[in-house]
């Protein structure tokens, strides 16, 4: 396998970050994640409320998100683990990611919220 890409805080760029989270989903996913504190696997990510968003949508939004350097995958054997990146984001732009998510209405690991 291919290892996954994940920049480096340095070259994190705030119009990815605003790109990932223009989408109403990807932010449903990464509040999710940010939420758990630990880590949210792909399967328990792909139910968002009463919609089920398919394997091939969730892993673009994963892809888009790590790209972005908002979360951080790991495998573990065939699951993939994906953890928040929020404190290093949060030390690069301090206050974006909170007022993307409170723009949205979505506390951090609030899946049903919207």
């Amino acid at each position: 396998m291919r290892p996954l890409f994940h920049p480096a805080v340095e070259d994190l760029k705030p119009e990815a970050i605003l790109y990932a989270l223009s989408d109403p989903e990807r932010v449903a996913i990464f509040a999710q994640i940010a939420g758990v504190g630990s880590s949210g696997t792909c399967t328990a990510l792909a139910n968002l409320g009463s919609r089920v968003i398919p394997k091939s949508s969730l892993s673009q939004h994963m892809k888009v998100l790590r790209e972005a350097g908002l979360i951080r995958g790991e495998r573990h054997g065939v699951e993939m683990r994906n953890h928040s990146r929020c404190q290093e984001v949060d030390q690069r732009f301090p206050g974006l990611i909170q007022a993307i998510l409170s723009a949205y209405g979505r506390p951090p690991g609030d899946a049903n919220a919207g």
